[in-house]
């Protein structure tokens, strides 16, 4: 089916297939912003998608959309793509994490399925990808993800970093510098009751930093200890 669709209409379920993860199903709000289109062009499409023969989607008006499994399986398929591509960057070609997400949007709707399956093979099939996503097996399955983000933690314990959203190159490279990643654990000190602020210290690291709740929403973490949760 891959084959007869569009570049747009990938993308198209790849967003919903992501923002349903979030929300349950994708809202036409929500769709245009992450797909930087006007919303009547996000309906346009989503009718389409949902009146083709073999539909792709379920889409209500004022409801938003979600997909069929038919649909979700173009988008698991791109999605894998994109996340192996993105770990191939890294490992093999020197990228750094703030500038896979952009190459790999680029390639995911042209490398060929033989393709993928050697990137698969000479990474040793990888689960998670650079910033922590998970990476869909060769068969569509996803491993699981049980990490929060970490505005919703309390402010004691340690936690250790599984995910960091990829959407913004600029935040990517300021957490690297902070040395804030998936993998490195934190301990999580103070939550300003004003603002929302949370003081946090990388384990091993230097002075604890402060980061705000537009930052600690898009970390997710899971807890090492009970205080932590």
């Amino acid at each position: 089916m891959r084959k007869e669709l569009t570049h747009a209409v990938e993308d198209y379920l790849k967003a919903i297939y992501e923002i349903s993860l979030e929300d349950g199903r994708a809202s036409t709000t929500r769709l245009a912003v992450e797909l930087g289109v006007t919303p009547a062009s996000v309906t346009g499409m989503l009718q389409k998608l949902s009146g083709m023969p073999a539909p792709l989607i379920e889409y209500k008006k004022h409801h938003g959309a979600s997909l069929t499994p038919d649909g979700e399986r173009v988008a698991l398929e791109i999605i894998r793509h994109h996340r192996l591509i993105e770990m191939f960057l890294q490992e093999r070609l020197g990228y750094t994490w703030d500038e896979v997400h952009d190459e790999a949007d680029r390639l995911e709707h042209v490398i060929s399925e033989g393709f993928e399956d050697r990137i698969a093979r000479d990474l040793g099939h990888p689960a998670y990808d650079p910033h922590g996503d998970p990476i869909p097996s060769s068969d569509l399955q996803v491993p699981e993800f049980l990490a929060a983000p970490l505005n919703e933690m309390s402010p004691c314990g340690r936690v250790i970093i599984r995910r960091v959203r990829d959407s913004d190159a600029d935040l990517l490279r300021y957490l690297s510098e902070l040395g804030i990643m998936p993998q490195v654990e934190i301990e999580l000190l103070e939550r300003s009751p004003y603002d929302g602020n949370l003081t946090l210290k990388v384990v091993g690291g230097d002075a604890p930093v402060v980061l705000g709740p537009q930052v600690t929403c898009q970390i997710y973490v899971e807890a090492l200890n009970s205080e932590a949760s």
